[in-house]
């Protein structure tokens, strides 16, 4: 019986992309580096900043300017990431169905987790329960650490649980924690990936996402 979603953020719930670019941009620019475009940051995202950061920057961590550069990513960021950002459409109705049905709702993401907590408080106030971002002396997606702290904030039991995101390390957190993973293909990345990964269950737009959850606990 799932009781408790556990979501990706960006590419799944907010389409924070063209704020991430602008962002990469700044901190690129600042440092002499050429442009990127948004096809390539899309292509970048998934890792958290540094490894966005690390990827844009032609010589990548090894470049000596990388520290700096993450450091004024950041900055920019954080004044910055409400810019262009919004919830794909239908997201907010579908967190408003899974409230109604009593479902529990967390958001664990590889932002840095003052942004995560932010963004999450702005655009969807009280229909998410737990935002966890990146912190330190705690592993990363794909590693299970913070979804399974979200679910333990959350009082739920892993049984009862499912993960959702966009792209290959969702996937892989899913497979991680021990739970099955909902993909959405409006985000960053494309349907092939996801079945390539494994995702047990993909779904094109929002609203078929309560059809999901109801059907698997229809079997249970």
């Amino acid at each position: 019986m799932i009781d408790t979603v556990i979501f990706d953020l960006d590419g799944t719930l907010l389409n924070t992309l063209e704020d991430l670019k602008d962002s990469t941009n700044y901190a690129l620019n600042k440092f002499g580096y050429p442009q990127r475009t948004l096809e390539e940051v899309r292509k970048f995202v998934g890792n958290g900043v540094r490894k966005l950061i690390e990827r844009a920057i032609p010589e990548g961590s090894g470049d000596p300017e990388c520290e700096e550069c993450l450091k004024t990513f950041k900055e920019h960021y954080a004044k910055n990431m409400y810019n262009k950002t919004a919830p794909y459409q239908g997201i907010i109705d579908m967190l408003l169905q899974l409230k109604e049905n009593g479902i529990k709702t967390a958001v664990v993401s590889n932002k840095f987790d003052l942004a995560v907590k932010e963004l999450c408080k702005k655009y969807f106030g009280e229909l998410i329960e737990i935002a966890i971002g990146e912190s330190e002396n705690v592993r990363k997606k794909p590693a299970p650490d913070s979804v399974l702290k979200a679910i333990k904030e959350l009082n739920s039991n892993i049984k009862n649980c499912i993960y959702s995101g966009d792209s290959d390390v969702d996937v892989q957190t899913a497979k991680n924690t021990g739970i099955e993973c909902i993909g959405v293909t409006w985000g960053f990345r494309d349907r092939s990936l996801l079945e390539k990964e494994g995702a047990q269950y993909i779904i094109d737009t929002p609203d078929e996402f309560i059809k999901i959850i109801n059907k698997i606990n229809s079997c249970n």
